[in-house]
């Protein structure tokens, strides 16, 4: 499990893309697992964490497109 300090979506999807599943911790954003790439919605979700998730996952499909 990796934690984050700070909320970097650029260096979360890094993170995210790399690794292709595992989980992930954010101050103050909470806990996330992602699978196949992308980071997938908590079960118990709150509007801040489907707003993680889609900033996070736009930044993973932006990082596919360079390459």
């Amino acid at each position: 499990m990796r934690m984050f300090k700070r909320y970097l979506p650029k260096l979360i999807a890094k993170h995210v893309s790399r690794l292709f599943s595992g989980r992930i911790y954010i101050d103050g954003r909470g806990g996330y697992q992602f699978d196949k790439g992308m980071l997938l919605v908590p079960v118990k979700a709150q509007e801040r964490h489907y707003k993680t998730v889609n900033e996070v996952n736009f930044e993973i499909k932006r990082l596919k497109e360079v390459y």
